[in-house]
């Protein structure tokens, strides 16, 4: 009994780093900043337009934005879910929201093989950073 708790516990551990060596060795997200405008009508606000390559296999951190973000796919699919909500897997022209206060907790490529990429249109504070990260 003490062999097989012992060849159980060591499986665990090393699971556990290949899960980890895995999140850390995932590809990064590629942002480009593609616009910035100032909002008369709304003091203090401005909208920020963004590109995001995902790369095969991409995975974000989990993080906030602390703004309106509205994301359009434009090639490949994605997988996006806040806080609280349900992972959604999204294909070109589909759109996703995200409010001031939630937490992005899932953001990946959906594939592990083919690229993805969207546009995130951002509604936010006038110069503060746009991604915030999370414990």
């Amino acid at each position: 009994m003490n062999s097989l708790k012992s060849t159980a516990r060591h499986f665990l551990i090393v699971a556990g780093v290949l899960l980890a060596q895995h999140a850390a060795a995932a590809p990064q997200a590629v942002v480009k900043e593609l616009t910035t405008q100032d909002l008369p009508d709304m003091p203090g606000k401005e909208v920020l337009v963004i590109s995001v390559d995902y790369p095969p296999g991409a995975v974000d951190p989990v993080h906030r934005h602390d703004s309106h973000a509205f994301v359009y796919v434009l090639e490949g699919s994605i997988v996006m879910a806040v806080k609280g909500g349900k992972e959604v897997t999204l294909g070109p022209g589909q759109t996703f929201y995200e409010a001031p206060d939630d937490v992005h907790t899932v953001g990946r490529n959906a594939s592990n093989t083919k690229p993805a990429k969207f546009i995130v249109t951002l509604i936010k504070p006038k110069n503060h950073q746009f991604f915030i990260p999370v414990q």
